[in-house]
Order: C-alpha cells, then sequence, then structure tokens
C-alpha cells in the first residue's frame, strides 16, 4: 500500500529511483553500480520524507478542521426530517439498544470504567485556544429587579405568584392574552415569560401547547404552584347578599361543590381571576363575588367571605418558564426534556415511539396529543375500500433526562429515524422546591 500511494503520491521521485536503477543495470562496472546504488538510496530516503509529509498533511484531520471545511453538523434531536419507516416493530428497536450498550461497554474496558482519554501535551505547540467550559457559556442567574417576566392577567393572578416564586424579587409585567406574553419576550420587551401549562384537575392549557410550536421560544424551567381560592366580595357584603360569583371557568369548575350551596347565585366566567376581583371592586358591585387568590382580596380592597373553597386541596398548576434562549443541559441535578413530534399513519407506529423510551429507562411524565392545525386530516385513497379520513395529531412528551445524558441523545436519535418532525422544545432543571400558593 505505501508503494502504491507513493506512486500516486510521488510519482517523479519514483521515477528518478527507477531511471536510476537502470543506469546502474546497464553500466556494468562496479564503480557505476555502486554510484547508482548510492543515488537510488538518496532518492528512497528523500521519497520516505515527502510520503510522510504528504501523509501528516491529509490524514488524519482534526474534527475542528472538518466543522471549518463542511460546517458544523447540526444534533440529530434538534432538527426535522423524515426517514423510512423501521419494518418490524420491536426488532429494530431491541437491537440498536443491544449496539449501544455493547459501545458503551467496549469504551469502558479500554480504561477500565472510563473512556479512553487522548493527551493534550503533544498540542501545547500548535497553541489551540482554551476550551470553553459551562462556566464560561452559563450566564449568571438574575434574581434582581431588572429581570421583567411576563405573565398573563392583572396583579394578584396565580401567574403572578408563580413569576415571583420562579425569579424572586423580579418585575412582573402583565399581559392580556397568553400570546402577547410570547410575544412580549420575542420583541425583547421582557426577558422571561411563566405561563400555565397544566393543572392537576382541570388538565392541559391546550392553548399554551399550540403557542410553543407557533412560537421560537425554548423552554428554560418549570415551576409547580399550589392554588388556594376563595371567594372575595365588596367589604361589609355577606355572602347570602351574592346573586352572581364570576372567575377563570377552571376556577369556577374547581369550586363546583362549595359554590352550588349559595342558593339564588349564578356563574359567570371571565378571563382570569384577579381580573373578576377587579371588575367588581373598580364598579362596586355589591351583589357580585369573586373566586380569586388572597393577594387579589388585598390589592383590589375585597374581603375574604369564604377561605379555601377549591374542592381538592391538591390542586396544584404546573407553569413553564420561556426565555429566547436555551439553558445547557447538565448532569449534576434532576432534568427534565420536552419534544414535540408527529408519526406516519399505521399500526404499532406511536408504539415503536415510545419503546425508544422504556428500552432506555427513560421515564415519561407527560403525553399530551393535539391535532395538526394546518393539517388537522389526512385523507387515504383506496380503491377497495373507499376513501379515509385520519386525524393528523402532534404528540408532545415530557421525560425525565437531560439531553446532556447519552441516553436521551440515543432516544431521539432512534426516533427521529421514524419521526416526520422532531423538535426539541427545552431540557430544563426539575421544580424540586415545596409547592406554595
Amino acid at each position: 500500500m505505501m508503494v502504491v500511494g507513493s506512486n500516486l503520491a510521488l510519482g517523479g521521485a519514483v521515477e528518478s529511483t527507477m531511471f536510476a536503477g537502470s543506469l546502474a543495470a546497464g553500466a556494468g562496472a562496479v564503480g557505476s553500480g555502486s554510484k547508482a546504488v548510492k543515488v537510488m538510496r538518496k532518492n528512497d530516503h528523500h521519497h520516505h520524507v515527502q510520503w510522510r509529509a504528504c501523509s501528516q498533511n491529509v490524514w488524519p484531520a482534526s474534527s475542528s478542521l472538518l466543522e471549518q471545511i463542511t460546517g458544523p453538523t447540526p444534533p440529530q434531536w434538534q432538527s426535522s426530517s423524515s426517514s423510512p419507516s423501521s419494518s418490524s416493530s420491536s426488532g429494530p428497536v431491541l437491537r440498536k439498544v443491544e449496539q449501544e450498550k455493547t459501545t458503551e461497554s467496549s469504551l469502558q474496558s479500554v480504561n477500565g470504567s472510563r473512556p479512553p482519554e487522548v493527551s493534550t501535551k503533544d498540542l501545547v505547540s500548535l497553541q489551540l485556544p482554551r476550551p470553553l467550559s459551562i462556566m464560561d457559556l452559563a450566564l449568571p442567574p438574575r434574581h434582581g429587579s431588572d429581570l421583567r417576566v411576563a405573565y398573563q392577567g392583572v396583579p394578584g393572578a396565580y401567574s403572578e405568584a408563580a413569576a415571583a416564586k420562579a425569579y424572586p424579587q423580579c418585575e412582573a409585567v402583565p399581559c392580556e392574552q397568553f400570546e402577547a406574553a410570547f410575544q412580549a419576550v420575542e420583541l425583547w420587551l421582557v426577558d422571561r415569560a411563566v405561563l400555565p401549562i397544566e393543572n392537576s384537575l382541570g388538565g392541559s392549557i391546550h392553548r399554551n401547547y399550540d403557542l410553543l410550536l407557533r412560537h421560537r421560544l425554548h423552554i428554560v424551567g418549570e415551576v409547580q404552584l399550589a392554588v388556594h381560592h376563595c371567594l372575595l366580595a365588596i367589604p361589609g357584603v355577606k355572602k347570602e347578599e351574592l346573586r352572581r360569583v364570576v372567575s377563570h371557568p377552571q376556577a369556577l369548575s374547581q369550586c363546583e361543590h362549595t359554590l352550588s350551596k349559595l342558593e339564588g347565585c349564578v356563574r359567570e366566567a371571565v378571563d382570569d381571576t384577579a381580573g373578576a376581583a377587579q371588575f367588581i371592586s373598580n364598579h362596586n358591585l355589591r351583589d357580585t363575588g369573586a373566586v380569586a387568590s388572597a393577594r387579589a382580596a388585598e390589592i383590589y380592597g375585597l374581603e375574604i367571605l369564604m377561605d379555601g373553597i377549591q374542592d381538592d386541596c391538591d390542586n396544584v398548576t404546573r407553569f413553564l418558564m420561556l426565555a429566547r434562549e436555551p439553558v445547557i443541559p447538565r448532569n449534576d441535578r434532576p432534568f427534565k426534556t420536552s419534544i414535540v413530534f408527529t408519526l406516519e399513519e399505521g399500526p404499532g407506529v406511536l408504539f415503536r415511539a415510545l419503546a425508544v423510551f422504556s428500552l432506555r429507562n427513560i421515564n415519561l411524565t407527560k403525553i399530551e396529543s393535539r391535532p395538526q392545525r394546518k393539517r388537522p386530516l389526512r385523507i387515504v385513497d383506496d380503491s377497495n375500500n373507499g376513501t379515509a379520513k385520519y386525524f393528523d395529531y402532534l404528540f408532545y412528551i415530557d421525560f425525565e433526562a437531560s439531553m446532556a445524558d447519552s441516553r436521551a441523545q440515543n432516544a431521539l436519535g432512534h426516533l427521529q429515524e421514524f419521526a416526520i418532525f422532531l423538535r426539541v422544545l427545552g431540557s430544563y432543571p426539575m421544580d424540586m422546591s415545596p409547592m406554595r400558593a
């Protein structure tokens, strides 16, 4: 192989060597032959030096050089692509997991329990820049008043309390609608947004799931808040004098048992709980009560007629913290990752999608399906069975693993093989703090 490579790379040197050898054979004299042999050896040495220089310049190339030539390769779990589906439901999945385990065990066997390491002593002469660490890339936490956080509602809303729990001493910025909070972050009017995503009694907030896909913000954290409802009214008004109660639809449903005991009192739904308290205070409505928080009563000068009127004391709302830039995944604390993907129609496709997590011992904490807004129906035309229509769904999944974990990387890389679309919404620290209202 070395002679062939030399002929390709150093043709001139080889031709001169062969020419010197032919001269030595034709001369027939001892002195001429020895002289020719010296010429051949000299050319051989020159040929060997040139071959080493050529081989060192061509191979191996460093990964940074390849990235400069071909461009960086995006991670598979952050891109959307379509790839052929697997032929079977479980065989390829099991084989792929076994290959990953075999690869990891072979790497560990080289140097005990650790993968092989390359010493950097030989790279000192190259004078490469110092690699960036996590401390260089991660921004320091900002908990002062210079951090502006958007939330939906008016002062006194539960979202404001969640923003205060997520970012203490921040400047909370109220927004009329959920989409206004998304746009405030995108337009650099605020730094973060804290929005509800699901409630333990009312279920998911589907509007915010749709907005997560429409906007390009990243989930950078979560916060769980215990909801504590109160019945508020103008000071001096008794609960027997109330003729209607206003609040958010979910708040009214969460207090169904208590509100049904108020005789002759109707319920009306409004945009948010604190807004209902503000409306009663501004218009001095003495025959109307509101279901809201104790802080709303303090802000708008209302009196608490009944405290803790929710039907279930375990009433918890989970909020998402959104930002323009993602956080850097780490392995030193519990992380959660949220993704959204869509699949082709077919038997066992969803089973294979969920199996990529189960076979790697990754726990799923949430799965939600939403119809695609731009293509809600898939029409299948079969001449034998007629035309059929199927709903085309997006699947939102939360799982307990960081994107710095090789298990999560392998799972999403495997999922991408048969997912039409895949996007990571965020990999962020789990909320481990105690819940409070």
